[in-house]
């Protein structure tokens, strides 16, 4: 039994060590962000998290943390409080880059977020409640989850942790025990324990790239609304398609002269380029950048029979 305990106590301190050396190293990276709330349209301010990612400044946090400002503060590890800029942000993915200026600054390192393993050390560190330079740890929960934006659109590739986060540790990273930055912290259940999110290491430093680049995302845009419909039997053998579900079109906009009358009120999408589509969720996946200005191949039933149009996609400009 003493034995038992001894090796007990053995790992613990090794966990502790870990933590408290991540801690230790990383945490002057870390950084608290007041939003003064001004020209929001709210009447009030916020705070919340954020982690430089270049020694000259740059930080990321998250689009809520930051959105709607008229004035950002970041306040460093050792007390210092700066002004900072927005460079850009993206409601879609909940991710923001912010600059600030001054002497040379700690930064943190991104980790390969596609070779997590639930199981492993997470380890948060924020501001949650404006308590400054607060750390949690926990295990990467689970990998791959969807998380609803707050502008409906789904965020893919999210992390999900027990590592415990509360209102301010928004924006603030999730590490690995390397102290390499395996995720941002997003979302948490408010009625659950244990539950919270964030977004993978390898999806937001893309984007924070191209926030920095270019100050925004394009995504592809075809100019439709729809909803998600369910297919009949029929619908599905007669046109030998997979679905249980497509998108039924309830409006459609001119977005170039090119896509003028190719999909109309009541079409059922349910393929782009020959892959399947059942959801709207499924549809954005495919409209990326990369689609922008190039033909694509939608397939939609129209009066029950599976019809292929040429679709030029353009940019949404969010």
């Amino acid at each position: 039994m003493i034995r038992f305990i001894q090796q007990d106590a053995s790992l613990l301190d090794a966990y502790s060590s870990t933590v408290s050396n991540v801690f230790r190293t990383m945490s002057p990276a870390v950084v608290h962000i007041r939003n003064s709330g001004a020209g929001n349209g709210r009447g009030r301010g916020g705070s919340g998290s954020g982690f430089l990612i270049s020694s000259d400044g740059y930080i990321i946090s998250n689009h809520h943390v930051t959105e709607g400002t008229g004035q950002l503060e970041v306040s460093l590890d050792d007390g210092t409080i700066l002004s900072a800029e927005r460079r850009g942000s993206d409601p879609s993915t909940d991710i923001a880059v912010l600059k600030i200026d001054g002497r040379s600054f700690r930064s943190l390192t991104f980790a390969d977020s596609a070779t997590l393993v639930p199981g492993q050390i997470a380890i948060a560190i924020g501001n949650p409640y404006g308590l400054q330079q607060t750390v949690t740890a926990g295990v990467v929960s689970a990998v791959g989850r969807s998380l609803r934006a707050g502008n409906g659109r789904l965020i893919d590739d999210v992390i999900q942790t027990d590592a415990a986060l509360n209102p301010g540790n928004s924006g603030g990273p999730l590490l690995n025990s390397e102290g390499n930055v395996i995720g941002v912290n997003t979302a948490i259940i408010q009625a659950a324990q244990g539950i919270c999110f964030a977004v993978s290491s390898n999806l937001a430093s893309s984007i924070a790239g191209q926030l920095i680049m270019k100050g925004r995302i394009n995504r592809a845009l075809i100019g439709i609304a729809g909803q998600a419909v369910n297919l009949t039997s029929r619908m599905r053998e007669v046109n030998r398609i997979p679905n249980k579900t497509g998108i039924y079109v309830f409006e459609v906009m001119k977005i170039n002269a090119l896509n003028h009358k190719k999909i109309f009120y009541g079409d059922i999408i349910v393929q782009f380029n020959g892959k399947p589509v059942e959801s709207i969720d499924s549809l954005f996946k495919y409209l990326t950048e990369e689609t922008i200005g190039l033909p694509v191949q939608i397939g939609l039933l129209r009066e029950g029979i599976l019809r292929q149009v040429m679709i030029v996609p353009e940019p949404s400009g969010n």
